[in-house]
C-alpha cells in the first residue's frame, strides 16, 4: 500500500484524468479520460464509463465492478486514471479489495489495452483472460504485454473465478482469419445480471450521462456543415448522439455522403471556427435530409433497443449465425436472469429468459447480415476480406481447444 501511495504522489502534478499510455491505441479523447461512475445494481454492481473513438465519433466503454465474497471483481478493464482509481479505492474501503481482474474477450483491443496498467494498479489481484489471446502482426506471450505469468490465469483452462455464484458462458471461439473471436459472459446469480462485452447492446435515443462533462462530440456531429458553430441544446445533443450511433454501428451509414475536398475546406477556418475544438471548420460529412429514417431498428425511443451489435453481425457472425443462436439458447436456460450489462451503450437493461427468446426468434426469422441500406459499406468490406482470403469463406467452425 505504501508503494501505491508513493506512485500516486509522484503523479500529483498531472490531471486526474491523465492516461499516459494513450499512444498505444490513439483514440479520442487521447491522454485525458474523464470517468463517469454509476451504481448499476444496488450494493452489488457498479459501472465506470470513459469515451473512446475517432474524430469525435466517440461512444462510452464500460468497466463493470462486481461485489464478491472476497472483495471486488473487475470485468473489462479501462485506463486506470487517478480519477478512476480514487473511486475504486473508495469502493474497496466499503466492500473489500480488488481480488480479480477479468479480460473476457480474445479480440477486443479497446478492453485489452488497459489490462497491463490495471494489473499494475492492483498487484495482488488475480488476472483472468479469455482463451486464445492474440496480437497482430506478431503473436506475443502474455508476459511480454505486461501480464505477470505468476498471477495470470486462462478462463476455463485454469478454472473460473467466483464460480460458486457466477456462471461463465462462452460465445465462440470462432475462426476469424487473423485470430479468433471469443467472448466469455458472466452471469452474476445473486443479482440476476448478465455481464457481456460486445455481443449484445441496448441503444436508446438519449445521450449517455458521460457526455454531460463535455458534449463536444455530440455538438460537432449535430451540424449539417462545417461552417456552423457548435451550439448546445437538448435537441442538438440527441441529434448528434443519433449520428454517432450510426457511425459506430455501420462505419459509413446509407444516408451519409462524403463532400468534395473543395467543399470541405471551403467551409473551414471561418470566423468562430478557428479552434482545435471545432477542427477548424473541417467537417468531411454530408447527411441526407431524411437521415433520421436510417435510425429505425437501431435506436429505441422510449427504452433501449436490444440487438446484436451491427459490426459484429456483419463482420464476425455473417457465416456463424448458428453459433450465436447456440449461445442465446444457453442464456435462455439461465435461472433468475433479469438484466443485461454490456460494455457499451445503455446499462442495465431488462433482459430475462423471455426477452432473450424473443431476440433469438427475431434473429432466426429475419434476414441475417444484409448488404443493403445501412449495411452496404460493411457488406462490401466483408466481401473484400473474403476475396483477399483474410477471413474464412466457408461457414466458420467452432474451434475445439
Amino acid at each position: 500500500m505504501k508503494k501505491d501511495l508513493q506512485i500516486n504522489s509522484n503523479k500529483k502534478d498531472f490531471p486526474p484524468q491523465n492516461w499516459f499510455w494513450w499512444p498505444l491505441l490513439p483514440l479520442y479523447p487521447y491522454g485525458s479520460r474523464k470517468t463517469y461512475f454509476k451504481e448499476l445494481v444496488a450494493n452489488q454492481i457498479w459501472g465506470f464509463e470513459q469515451l473512446q473513438g475517432l474524430y469525435y465519433v466517440a461512444v462510452p466503454v464500460r468497466l463493470t465492478v462486481v461485489k464478491t465474497p472476497g472483495g471486488l471483481m473487475l470485468i473489462n478493464p479501462l485506463p486506470p486514471t487517478d480519477e478512476l482509481l480514487k473511486i475504486l479505492r473508495s469502493l474497496e474501503q466499503q466492500h473489500g479489495a480488488v481480488d480479480s481482474i477479468i479480460l473476457p474477450t480474445a479480440s477486443g483491443l479497446e478492453h485489452k489495452i488497459s489490462m497491463p496498467a490495471m494489473a499494475r494498479a492492483f498487484p495482488k489481484a488475480t488476472l483472468w483472460v479469455c482463451p486464445g489471446q492474440w496480437s497482430f502482426p506478431f503473436q506475443l506471450p502474455l508476459s511480454w504485454i505486461g501480464l505477470p505469468k505468476s498471477r495470470t490465469k486462462v478462463l476455463f483452462d485454469d478454472g473460473l473465478p467466483n464460480s460458486d455464484f457466477c456462471e461463465w458462458i462462452s460465445l465462440g471461439p470462432l475462426d476469424i482469419g487473423l485470430g479468433r473471436f471469443q467472448e466469455v459472459s458472466c452471469f452474476h446469480k445473486p443479482s440476476g445480471a448478465l455481464i457481456v462485452t460486445d455481443a449484445l447492446v441496448g441503444i436508446e435515443s438519449d445521450p449517455p450521462e458521460l457526455f454531460d462533462f463535455d458534449p463536444t462530440p455530440l455538438l460537432f456531429h449535430a451540424r449539417d456543415s462545417g461552417n456552423e458553430p457548435l451550439k448546445d441544446t437538448p435537441e442538438l445533443r440527441k441529434k448528434g448522439w443519433a449520428r454517432l450511433v450510426l457511425f459506430a454501428s455501420f462505419l459509413k451509414p446509407q444516408k451519409l455522403s462524403i463532400p468534395s475536398l473543395l467543399e470541405t475546406f471551403g467551409n473551414s477556418f471561418k470566423p468562430g471556427l478557428r479552434t482545435l475544438k471545432t477542427h477548424f471548420g473541417i467537417y468531411p460529412f454530408k447527411w441526407h435530409k431524411d437521415w433520421e429514417s436510417s435510425t429505425k431498428g437501431l435506436i429505441g425511443q422510449n427504452q433501449p433497443l436490444l440487438q446484436v451489435a451491427p459490426v459484429l453481425e456483419r463482420l464476425v457472425f455473417p457465416r456463424a449465425k448458428k453459433e450465436l443462436l447456440k449461445w442465446l439458447d444457453n442464456l435462455i436456460n439461465l435461472k433468475g436472469m433479469k438484466t443485461l450489462i454490456s460494455a457499451h451503450y445503455s446499462a442495465p437493461i431488462v433482459f430475462d429468459a423471455q426477452t432473450c427468446e424473443d431476440l433469438r426468434k427475431k434473429i432466426n426469422f429475419s434476414k441475417w447480415a444484409p448488404s443493403n441500406g445501412n449495411w452496404t459499406f460493411l457488406g462490401s468490406l466483408d466481401k473484400n476480406l473474403l476475396k483477399k482470403g483474410v477471413v474464412p469463406r466457408n461457414p466458420i467452425p467452432l474451434i475445439k481447444d
